[in-house]
């Protein structure tokens, strides 16, 4: 086989000073064969990959909603697995509408302003007007809000907890550094 410009010429005579001499042809067929053998996938690699079923690490504070009926208990030992599939951290958050403080510290965290502080945190929030005989039963019992509880696995309350802030725009600037506090207590 000839490599050159009449390589393929009708009387098979072409210029032998173009043609690639054997060894030549040899090395450069291997260095092509290289080239795509070292760019293609292992089919195996992934077979030897170790397998991991651990979750993407979660981005930024979440809030969920509890649901207007159910035992407390029952709602939060729910919300720990789940946030422990998700790779999350959950609190029990319990504010009210009329509270300054806790509309202040939700807003920001809804607008991603507290994601450095506490990435991965899940909040099951609940309203103090429409869930407080709940709560209560539960453990969840405070003078003032907003509440943040670290609750057990059972989904009562631990004990551990913060309470209440300022009114104003220091609000979040006050409850960070406690809520900072209140998880270095809790399980990872």
């Amino acid at each position: 086989m000839r490599v050159g410009r009449d390589a393929g010429s009708a009387d098979g005579a072409g210029d032998k000073s173009q043609s690639m001499p054997i060894p030549s042809r040899l090395c450069f067929a291997l260095l092509a064969a290289t080239t795509l053998f070292a760019c293609a996938k292992d089919p195996k690699a992934d077979e030897l990959a170790p397998a991991t079923t651990a979750p993407p690490a979660p981005r930024g504070v979440e809030f969920v909603a509890a649901p207007a009926d159910g035992e407390v208990q029952a709602i939060v030992a729910t919300e720990i697995d789940r946030a422990k599939r998700d790779g999350r951290r959950l609190l029990v958050y319990v504010g009210a509408s009329w509270c300054e403080p806790c509309q202040r510290f939700h807003k920001a965290a809804l607008a991603g302003e507290v994601d450095a502080q506490f990435a991965g945190l899940r909040f099951v929030e609940f309203d103090l007007d429409r869930d407080k005989p709940r709560l209560q039963r539960a453990g969840y019992v405070s003078k003032l809000i907003p509440l943040f509880a670290l609750p057990r696995s059972d989904g009562n309350a631990s004990g551990e907890q913060i309470e209440g802030s300022i009114k104003g725009p220091g609000a979040v600037d006050q409850i960070t550094p406690r809520l900072s506090a209140l998880l270095a207590k809790g399980p990872r």
